[in-house]
This record gives structure tokens, C-alpha cells and sequence, in this order.
């Protein structure tokens, strides 16, 4: 999603950028090879992110341990604040929002894209409604019903709620093909998230029901392989000038 986000932004070269909530980097990294950045900044609150991503990144971009509402940079310091997948993470993102705009310059760019959980976010979206038929209480469970955040008209709101101006709303789709059902259903026998955590703690034969059930609402083309599409919300606002 990252380089597409980006090309959508289509900001000029030169930029100061920060990643809010860089986790292992792969956003950062897009920004230095897609955008021709003069400097980028991560800000991440975990301890472990920051050290893959220092491994990963080197010593092209400036990792800071910090939280979206509390980042450990000067007031107008960068020319562009983006987040990706983490603002629906964050236990205020109004706050975030905030924190983001008092970063950037006037004038500057705030941006984020989560996924469509609720949606078109189809690998999840099937495994879900599959839950949810055979298991009314996995309902809460369910990243869509947990983070109404992501929503274009809800996105939108939160974002001309801040203060920004020429607030803008787009879908950007990824395919995501899979070879084979286990292809797609391997990643949800993982126990890391909410899906397969789900999925790890039913009992075997209940376990084999939802997959069997998975299965049977699955695109499965002629030779066994799954197209399926995965959208992500983003996101944009411009600082307004001090009044």
C-alpha cells in the first residue's frame, strides 16, 4: 500500500518527512526510495520496532521512541507527517491528529490510510463473516465492528475536526492473490491477531468448521488459486496558516 499512498500524495522533492508509528519501517523506507526526501523521521513506541527497523533502515532515516500524541520533535519541524495502518491503533487519535499538526509546518501535509476492515479488506472480511455465522460473540472480535475509525466519511470527519483543511478521502486497492486455500488459511493458524488468535483458540473439530465454512464462501477459481482485493482508506489535510 505504501508506495501507492505515496504516489496518491504526490508531494514534491525535497521534503522533511516523519512516519508516525514507523513500527518495523516499511513506510519509512518507501518515503526514501519514492519521494526523494531531504530528511525522515520515525517515531515509534516500541522498544523492538525500533530496533528491526534500525537494522532495516540503517542509517538513512532518524528513529526516535515516542507515541502519536506525544513525539519528541520540535514544533514545525517537518514538512509532511503520515502514518500507515496505526491511527485506528491509537487510543485518541484526535490527539494524534493534533500532535501531527503541531509538528508540521504551516502549510504542511497530515495523511494516513488504514485498512478497510469493514469492507473490501476481503482476506478478513471472509474469515470474519464466517466467525460470526457459526459464533454470534466472535462479533466483538471482529476488526471491522472494533474500528469504526475505518470508514471514509468517519475519517474525513476526524480529520476536518482537526483543524485541517482540504481534508481529501481515497481507496486504494491491492490484489492479493493466493495459490491455494492453504495458502490463504496457513497465516490464521499463526495465533498472532485478533483472527488467528481466534481461530487458535476454538477446539480442533470447531476449528475445522470455520475453515470448511471459509472455504465454502471463497472466490476458488478452476485451478484452485483465490483472487481476492485488499483496501486500504487514506487520508489527507493541510495545516492552515496561524490565524
Amino acid at each position: 500500500v505504501a508506495p501507492r499512498f505515496l504516489a496518491w500524495l504526490a508531494m514534491p522533492v525535497g521534503l522533511r518527512w516523519g512516519d508516525v508509528g514507523c513500527g518495523t519501517g516499511a513506510l519509512t523506507a518507501a518515503i526514501l526510495d519514492n519521494c526523494a526526501p531531504r530528511a525522515v523521521v520515525g517515531v515509534e513506541p516500541s522498544e523492538g520496532f525500533l530496533t528491526t527497523a534500525g537494522e532495516y533502515l540503517s542509517d538513512r532515516a532518524t528513529l526516535h521512541r515516542g507515541s502519536a500524541t506525544a513525539m519528541p520533535l520540535p514544533d514545525g519541524s517537518a514538512d509532511a507527517l503520515v502514518s500507515g495502518l496505526v491511527l485506528n491503533f491509537v487510543a485518541d487519535p484526535a490527539a494524534a491528529l493534533s500532535e501531527m499538526g503541531r509538528v508540521a509546518v504551516a502549510g504542511g501535509t497530515v495523511a494516513a490510510y488504514v485498512w478497510d476492515y469493514a469492507g473490501r479488506m476481503e482476506l478478513m472480511r471472509h474469515f470474519w463473516d464466517a466467525a460470526v455465522a457459526l459464533d454470534p460473540q466472535a462479533a466483538s472480535l471482529d476488526e471491522g465492528v472494533r474500528f469504526p475509525l475505518c470508514r471514509p466519511d468517519v475519517l474525513e470527519k476526524l480529520f476536518v475536526g482537526a483543524g485541517l483543511q482540504r481534508v481529501a478521502v481515497t481507496g486504494i486497492d491491492i490484489p492479493t492473490p493466493f495459490a491455494s486455500f492453504d495458502d490463504y488459511w496457513q497465516p490464521f493458524l499463526g495465533g498472532q491477531g485478533p483472527a488467528p488468535a481466534y481461530a487458535m483458540s476454538l477446539a480442533e473439530a470447531a476449528r475445522a468448521h470455520l475453515r470448511d465454512r471459509v472455504r465454502e464462501h471463497l472466490p476458488l477459481a478452476a485451478d484452485g488459486s483465490i483472487a481476492l482485493v485488499a483496501r486500504a482508506w487514506a487520508v489527507r489535510g493541510t495545516v492552515p496558516a496561524p490565524s
